[in-house]
């Protein structure tokens, strides 16, 4: 967090992987089915919230413009899928104990 901004998380770094993908944040969007709004204020979170942004506009082209990641945008989803990483394997163990408490639902699963 930065002050009363929440600088990532989940959500926000599949919303980065998206754009990635599509080159827009309209497109990423509907991809993560997001609101245009809701996904160009994540994004405006995110780049207010480092020091470099991780998204930025692209102009012109065939299609009119888009987005792309930044240097920094990449290098935040490899850390973050990183952290997810390790994080998964610390708590395997505690994850498969809690699992055992649970009841079973009608689908066995």
């Amino acid at each position: 967090m930065t002050g009363d901004l929440i600088a990532l998380g989940p959500g926000k770094v599949d919303l980065l992987e998206s754009i990635g993908r599509e080159g827009s944040i309209s497109q990423a969007a509907r991809e993560r089915h997001l609101s245009y709004r809701r996904a160009w204020n994540m994004v405006d979170t995110m780049n207010q919230c480092f020091k470099e942004p991780l998204v930025i506009s692209v102009t012109g082209g065939k299609g009119g413009g888009g987005a792309q990641l930044t240097p920094a945008g990449e290098k935040v989803i490899q850390l973050y899928r990183k952290m997810e990483k390790k994080a998964d394997t610390a708590t395997r163990n505690e994850w498969k104990a809690l699992q055992k408490l649970l009841r079973r639902t009608a689908g066995g699963s």
